[in-house]
């Protein structure tokens, strides 16, 4: 009895309708103060603010719509709802649910299009931006009109209880379901202007301070996580509801617990209002509080250097730049620059010509004429006409010291100038890069053996067939064909293996995001395109990956190091099998407990930005089309040879690709079937097959590292070959054998097929030159086997058993030997893959020579100088040593 009367007492209605007018008087304030600073300090309006507008207006109607439905009831236990209230409560739930989606489109179309206003000069940034509006209102108006329609008929939204020839969708089950596209954008928004803004030059503290403006948009994305943790309570009590609908219990009743997610729905739309808004009040607050912000001093007083940092010192020259608009007397003698070693503004050579402007021209230029939003943002004074005169003054600066140097720093201590070519690097210099790609591969390891356990147990809960197990695995696989033909050759040769990583990274995290939907709906379809999205992502990553370590350092090393950095990809997959199936996904038994790893998928979904973000402002080599082709060079007259009529290095690449898709084809058969075999040939173990494929994962990645050790001494066609032999032998042997024997076959094919991808890869891009970016994009395409042959062999194995369908691994492997044959028979093939290693001792005799050369080029000079210098001292003469521009005088000295 008194457990009743405390459960009639709870009414959550109180704290919904506070926090959310809160919320709405909070937005109104900025979008007041955000006109204000418009109208009435730059006195100019964009398309942006129309949009800020119209979105106030809609969210004033969704919260209006939240605050009404508490009095009617939301927030209270069902119990408690009396009928009278049903059918008003149901009309605001179908108000707030109508709106949500239009309010949060309209605020992301306000912040895109402000953005827009920055990306004069950043072609990247515009059309990355216009993607971003795209997604925004392309997703936004599917949800509005999925909304819209979420019964059928229509008008059954708001009768309760529902007819029987009526349906309706689940509301939270729609709001769960839109949570991956609202974090992606999220994130987008956030971290799309940083590059700008990093990269401009301001002093310190300014630019601290806009980056902070602009990084206000993370609380929409915090805010956006806690929502989504009360629709996932919401959805839970849902599924329960269904398993117990006789009884209404404290977590089970919808319009008790799916109240605070609707108050936190209303919290996210209203600070994504105030976080479009913070930016643009800027100089309405610096107008108001000047010293707030830090103010920087009016140009008219730089007149030393008492700056706190470089940033400061680089903003110093530029004023004193601004300054000099009049013509100024002309020196024969420079000054001296006060420029600090990490100013990005290159002082001028007084002998460079120097265009000449008119400063009255600049001062008096059209006092109604547009300013660019980056002024706007960043210029101290904020008076109308002080905002277009120092634009005007900044105008005449630029163009009275003409172009300059760009930044080559990020927040003013760290270094992003050009790393050397990677084809040009020394095994020490590549260390760093390689082992930062490297860090990717395990990436993509650890990935694959989540959604191996992910799969299983999917096909538990959904109760898929076998079939369609094998159709995640194809989707996965299919996505390595589709993705490095189609957008990912075009990024890795146009924008090289930086580009090309941080878009993996972005494509990967919204397959994992992408997994909610499917989670939440139990879908198959859905989730099979989770897996494509993520195959895609991995495909991309890959794309760049494996010829980034096999080019990254001296040629004759490219097995070994990407042997190595494959060898970290499989300890990926060893470690995270383990971890799924002991820790992330040791409950899950049921649609609900499936539900609640979607929050392991959205930390690798932030890690992933992160990642790609980290990646941006790295020095990571690259290697142009020119320079591949210099490197080819060095054996042109091997690679020019023809086989079969065709040159060498494609001929090779064709049985690469060949080689590669019959390889992966076969590897992933044995991986597929790896635990149904052991269950088949070891019935009665104690050891269960998971712990086996465990053993056999560990020794697959063992024997990537063993293939790099004997890469240093034997050459890479030699240890293929082997490889390729022991798989094809281990394959016949587990066709007959059972028991511990059979075991021990399959755990030997995984270790001779360790290597073979990596040696495969490496050797088929020997040579290619120009050529090389489009080999590396078909061999990642070959990988697509994996998609292939799996389904092959489901109705072999279903007619004959898992033993027998190992005839097709040995197949398989057969044709993919074809290419150790062809470099093992064909004289021109070996030439070309060969790696020609120089000799240690012969490497430091030719050192020896140059300081041979070097010092006699140093006594001829000498000789020289003392030959015309026949009255000075030897102290002259020594005194001239270090000057080198004397020995190539224009009679040829020193050379």
């Amino acid at each position: 009895m008194m457990a009743a009367e405390t459960v009639s007492m709870q009414n959550r209605g109180p704290t919904v309708l506070t926090v959310t007018i809160t919320m709405l008087c909070l937005s109104t304030t900025f979008i007041i103060l955000r006109l204000i600073s418009r109208f009435g300090i730059v006195t100019r309006v964009n398309n942006d603010d129309y949009a800020i507008v119209l979105a106030w207006i809609i969210a004033f109607g969704f919260s209006f719509s939240i605050c009404y439905g508490t009095s009617v009831g939301l927030g209270r236990h069902e119990v408690d709802v009396r009928p009278e209230q049903r059918h008003p409560l149901k009309k605001a739930q179908y108000a707030f649910s109508v709106l949500y989606n239009p309010a949060l489109m309209a605020t992301k179309t306000s912040i895109c299009l402000f953005y827009l206003t920055l990306s004069k000069n950043h072609q990247i940034f515009k059309w990355t931006t216009i993607a971003t509006l795209v997604v925004v209102n392309v997703a936004g108006l599917a949800l509005t009109i999925l909304n819209i329609f979420q019964c059928r008929p229509v008008g059954a939204a708001f009768k309760d209880p529902l007819s029987q020839d009526a349906s309706c969708t689940n509301i939270v089950t729609l709001y769960l379901s839109s949570a991956p596209v609202n974090i992606i954008t999220d994130l987008a928004i956030l971290f799309l202007p940083m590059p700008i803004l990093t990269s401009m030059r301001l002093p310190r503290n300014e630019k601290i301070i806009l980056i902070i403006t602009f990084s206000f948009g993370a609380f929409v994305a915090v805010v956006d996580v806690v929502r989504i943790a009360y629709l996932e309570s919401a959805a839970l009590a849902g599924l329960q509801n269904k398993a117990d609908s006789a009884s209404v219990r404290e977590e089970g009743d919808f319009s008790w617990i799916a109240s605070l997610s609707f108050m936190w729905s209303a919290v996210e739309v209203h600070v994504g209002m105030i976080c479009a808004c913070v930016p643009v009040v800027k100089p309405l607050v610096t107008k108001l509080f000047p010293t707030l912000l830090g103010r920087i001093k009016a140009a008219s007083d730089l007149q030393d250097d008492n700056f706190t940092g470089p940033g400061d010192a680089q903003w110093a020259n530029v004023a004193r730049k601004s300054l000099s608009s009049s013509p100024a007397p002309k020196s024969p003698i420079a000054p001296r620059s006060s420029m600090g070693p990490m100013s990005p503004i290159a002082p001028r050579s007084p002998m460079s010509p120097t265009p000449q402007s008119d400063p009255s021209n600049c001062l008096d230029s059209d006092p109604n004429q547009n300013m660019d939003m980056i002024h706007f943002l960043t210029t101290p004074d904020t008076t109308a006409a002080t905002l277009k005169h120092q634009e005007a003054r900044a105008t005449c600066a630029t163009t009275a010291s003409g172009p300059q140097t760009p930044s080559p720093t990020i927040f003013d201590f760290v270094n992003v100038k050009n790393p050397r070519s990677m084809v040009k690097m020394s095994n020490k210099e590549s260390i760093f890069p390689n082992a930062l790609v490297t860090i990717l591969f395990f990436l993509w390891g650890f990935a694959y053996g989540l959604l191996d356990v992910l799969n299983q147990h999917f096909q538990v809960v959904v109760h898929i067939s076998s079939g369609q197990a094998i159709g995640l695995h194809s989707a996965y696989y299919g996505a390595y064909f589709v993705g490095p033909l189609t957008f990912g050759q075009y990024v890795f040769r146009k924008w090289g293996f930086k580009s090309t990583f941080m878009l993996g990274l972005c494509i990967y995290g919204i397959g994992t995001l992408v997994f909610w939907p499917s989670a939440v709906l139990a879908s198959f379809p859905a989730f099979l395109i989770s897996n494509f999205i993520i195959g895609l992502g991995m495909a991309t990553l890959e794309t760049a990956g494996n010829p980034f370590i096999s080019l990254c350092g001296p040629p004759e090393y490219a097995e070994v190091r990407l042997n190595i950095s494959q060898g970290v990809q499989a300890i990926g997959s060893v470690v995270s099998p383990i971890f799924a199936k002991q820790v992330l996904f040791k409950n899950v038994r049921d649609a609900p407990s499936l539900i609640d790893i979607q929050w392991t998928y959205l930390g690798i979904a932030f890690f992933d930005v992160i990642l790609a973000v980290i990646f941006y402002y790295l020095p990571i080599p690259e290697a142009t089309d020119d320079e591949l082709e210099e490197l080819a060079q060095k054996k042109k007259r091997v690679d020019r040879r023809k086989v079969l009529g065709v040159p060498v290095i494609f001929t090779t690449l064709v049985f690469g690709i060949f080689s590669q898709f019959c390889y992966v084809g076969g590897q992933e058969v044995v991986s597929i079937f790896y635990q149904e075999y052991v269950a088949a040939v070891r019935p009665y173990s104690t050891v269960s097959p998971f712990n086996y494929q465990a053993i056999g994962h560990t020794v697959f990645a063992v024997g990537r590292f063993l293939t790099a050790a004997l890469g240093l001494w034997l050459k890479p066609r030699h240890i293929l070959i082997l490889l390729y032999v022991g798989a094809i032998t281990t394959s016949a042997l587990a066709m007959s054998l059972c028991g511990y024997s059979g075991v021990a076959m399959l755990v030997l094919i995984l270790f001779f097929e360790s290597g073979i991808f990596s040696l495969v890869f490496a050797i088929s891009l020997r040579g290619l030159g120009r050529s090389t970016k489009w080999g590396a994009v078909l061999l990642t395409a070959s990988t697509s086997g994996g998609a292939v042959f799996p389904a092959a062999v489901s109705p072999v194995k279903g007619s004959r058993g898992v033993q027998y369908a190992f005839a097709v691994v040995v197949a398989v492997f057969s044709f993919g030997a074809i290419m150790p044959i062809y470099l093992e028979t064909v004289a021109t093939a070996k030439k070309q893959v060969d790696p020609v290693r120089t000799p240690k001792k012969q490497v430091m005799g030719k050192a020896e020579t140059r300081e041979k050369r070097a010092s006699g080029f140093n006594s001829i000079f000498i000789r020289r100088r003392k030959g015309k210098d026949v009255e000075g001292s030897e102290t002259n003469v020594s005194t001239n040593l270090p000057d080198v521009e004397h020995v190539d005088s224009p009679k040829g000295r020193g050379r």
